[in-house]
């Protein structure tokens, strides 16, 4: 289902598609496709990627011949003398651009978990090629009329409702696309998004090139105190290949806060930290992005008035669960006053404890993660540093994330060694279903590495389809520093819960049981594809499932009872913080986005706007910044731009299905199996309201939420704030 995901691409690089020519693309020889391996399924089980034999240059003539093939595809199922059918017009777009598919598959997957020069040049080279081959299917006219013709019978084809749904999703997608508009505004929208794919690339870019470029030197290991000699000897290794012998490097994630700020003691070095931090993507220089950001934010909004929206925001939401800028202000707006509140307490907390010191300094940003911990100490008796010796990465996975697998859905897990990797520390696991039938292939990507994106995400290689009939091969990418050879791997509680966070993701992929390439997975609305994610969370802190992975790394006793204790019951600490700095970040990607062309700042501009907007919105607390702001705000610049609000929107039915596991005695086959049948397995096959109704058998409600961030005496209007599955429709 090719046609679905070169749009579903362009959605991924915050664009909406553009023109390419099938007379673009070179001939391919038969012996250079016979030597391809794009050209062909592969061989490997269940269509395994095989990483061993591709090559950088395998990559553009399978996109150059990829294109060309299902432009011809198109134009046959456009030009086609029949009567239009869901058989000869929509399974046959379903089907097409099988070489393509395979190729940008991998290509933009290994662009994120490692890349490499020639990588990156492709990306440039190639950005507004796949916006324009996109385009050239979403404004084919003819194509669409087909598409017009079957949506008006749609409800008298015999279908069933998935069927019906299908027609229904490419008729939404092709108007939202620009199918409807006349031959100038579609040569105007080819334009437009041809330059936003290259500007989503070119920042793409930049923020990877700048997280590298400014991690920080230390020249004397006295400044790193706070560190274990494990986590020394990393940053003297990685200075050691930038050849800065005998000094010591620490490496940025892509986060305002660095995870090193609640262990170095020196506050001179944790500021530098910081502020190297803050300051990416707008101090000048090669990788400076507020240009980037100028023209891109103008772009969108140009492009959404050219479709008929008041701004890109209300273009992107029309087609989430959301459906409005209003809703998500509203609820944002309802959040971030208690949320700051909260924030406001617990510093004084930390100001206390900095008094208490003699430090004699006001609480920095800086600070806030080092006297957290100092205070999570004091108030529950334990830190961070007293979990890391129970929380060991293989144990994590292994005897928790699929151990908790198991006991929910009955799955089982076995690594194997003969498939081919892209980097040597990537694992791969065969999935094994409750009746011991093969399910799908996991492959775990864990560690940080200069050529690998920052966060952590999951991607399918291959996508579950009965009409295809592929089993999913998923990956799950996180970015944990990897130690000293021979050193065990120790997390970090926030470690723990995104590994079974992706792992959330991962289930939502391998469940999949749908019969359209199209509703694969998590092809479901961006607000709603965070909620599987988080449920699977809660399992990290399950007594049963707590005890069974978190044993010390050396003497293999369990994590005492006390400790585990005391894990829960700081689940609500720093929550303040921590949902203070998400709603800067989900509040600013509103602000930019809620905007017409005419107000969109020049490059100078672009951090006073930020500014301005922070006080508008009330988050403008100083010792707490955005999570991410707008220079290296990598998600607004791709697949989440307008859609940020999205994590806590899911939350919202997060916290609800929390509650409904928690009433059915928690972690129990039977509610596992209904989790997945009603929801896990469906994709986007349903309406994704009507699917947490399914499962949960109510509309959702906000006060789980709101119990769940400790914000409950702060919120006195209780009021839903996502819409019913019927209210979604209107």
């Amino acid at each position: 289902m090719t046609t679905r995901l070169a749009l579903a691409l362009a959605a991924s690089l915050g664009l909406a598609m553009p023109a390419y020519s099938q007379a673009a693309a070179p001939a391919s020889t038969e012996a250079a496709k016979a030597s391809n391996p794009f050209f062909s399924e592969s061989p490997l089980p269940l269509h395994y990627p095989q990483f061993d034999k591709i090559k950088d240059n395998d990559f553009a003539p399978a996109f150059d011949a990829g294109m060309a093939e299902q432009l011809k595809e198109i134009d046959a199922i456009a030009d086609n003398a029949e009567a239009p059918t869901f058989d000869n017009t929509i399974l046959a777009m379903e089907k097409s651009g099988q070489v393509l598919n395979r190729a940008q598959t991998v290509f933009f997957s290994l662009v994120g978990a490692d890349t490499n020069p020639a990588r990156e040049k492709l990306r440039s080279d190639y950005s507004g090629k796949f916006a324009a081959h996109s385009d050239a299917i979403a404004l084919n006219g003819k194509l669409f009329a087909r598409i017009d013709a079957l949506y008006g019978k749609r409800d008298t084809l015999g279908l069933d409702a998935e069927g019906v749904r299908l027609i229904e999703r490419y008729h939404t997608d092709f108007v939202r696309g620009g199918a409807k508009l006349s031959d100038a505004d579609k040569a105007k929208l080819k334009a437009m998004n041809g330059e936003l794919a290259a500007l989503g690339t070119k920042f793409s870019q930049n923020v990877l090139g700048d997280v590298n470029a400014s991690a920080i030197v230390i020249d004397n290991a006295k400044q790193l105190d706070g560190f274990t000699p494990e986590q020394i000897a990393t940053a003297a290794a990685a200075a050691k290949t930038r050849k800065l012998d005998g000094k010591y490097v620490i490496a940025l994630l892509n986060t305002t806060g660095q995870p090193p700020e609640s262990e170095l003691t020196d506050r001179a070095t944790r500021q530098k930290l910081h502020e190297a931090s803050i300051a990416r993507g707008s101090h000048g220089g090669e990788f400076d992005n507020r240009e980037i950001i100028s023209k891109i934010m103008k772009l969108r909004a140009d492009r959404a008035k050219l479709l008929g929206y008041p701004n890109h925001a209300a273009y992107v939401l029309e087609d989430e669960t959301a459906k409005t800028p209003q809703a998500v202000n509203d609820m944002l707006g309802k959040l971030a006053p208690p949320a700051v509140a909260n924030a406001k307490r617990e510093a004084a907390d930390l100001q206390k404890m900095i008094d208490k010191e003699g430090g004699g300094f006001q609480l920095a940003p800086w600070d806030w993660s080092f006297y957290a911990e100092k205070v999570r100490k004091e108030k529950f008796n334990f830190d961070e540093a007293q979990l890391k010796p129970y929380l060991e990465l293989d144990s994590v996975q292994q005897n928790g994330v699929f151990y908790a697998a198991n006991q929910l859905y009955g799955l089982t897990f076995k690594e194997r060694k003969d498939l081919p990797v892209y980097e040597p520390s990537v694992r791969v696991f065969d999935v094994f279903d409750a009746d011991g039938k093969q399910l799908a292939i996991f492959i775990s990507d864990m560690y940080a590495r200069e050529s690998k994106r920052g966060g952590a995400w999951m991607n399918s290689y291959v996508s579950q389809s009965g009409l295809t009939g592929y089993l999913p091969v998923v990956a799950n990418h996180l970015n944990i520093p990897k130690p000293p050879a021979g050193k065990p791997t120790l997390l970090t509680w926030d470690e723990v819960t995104t590994m079974f966070h992706e792992f959330g993701h991962a289930l939502h992929g391998m469940f999949s049981n749908v019969e359209y390439p199209y509703f694969t997975g998590t092809s479901v609305p961006r607000d709603f594809v965070e909620y599987p994610s988080q449920v699977n969370e809660m399992w990290a802190d399950w007594p049963s499932i707590l005890k069974n992975y978190a044993k010390h790394h050396e003497t293999g006793a369990p994590m005492p009872q006390e400790l585990l204790d005391k894990v829960v019951a700081a689940a609500k600490f720093n929550q303040g913080f921590k949902t203070t700095e998400y709603l800067g970040a989900a509040m600013l990607d509103q602000r930019w986005h809620q905007i017409s062309a005419d107000q969109v700042p020049a490059a100078a501009g672009v951090m006073a706007f930020e500014a301005a907007a922070q006080k508008t919105d009330g988050t403008d607390y100083a010792p707490v910044p955005p999570r991410y702001r707008t220079p290296y705000f990598s998600h607004i610049m791709g697949g989440y731009s307008a859609g940020y609000y999205a994590y806590i929107w899911s939350e919202v039915l997060d916290a609800n299905s929390v509650e409904w596991f928690e009433q059915h005695g928690g972690l129990k086959r039977e509610n596992g199996d209904h989790f997945r049948k009603t929801l896990l397995s469906r994709g986007g096959s349903k309406d994704a309201l009507q699917l947490f109704q399914d499962f949960a058998g109510h509309a959702p409600k906000i006060e789980p939420l709101l119990k769940k961030r400790g914000l409950v005496a702060e919120v006195a209007d209780g009021t839903d704030p996502i819409p019913s599955p019927e209210a979604s429709k209107k």
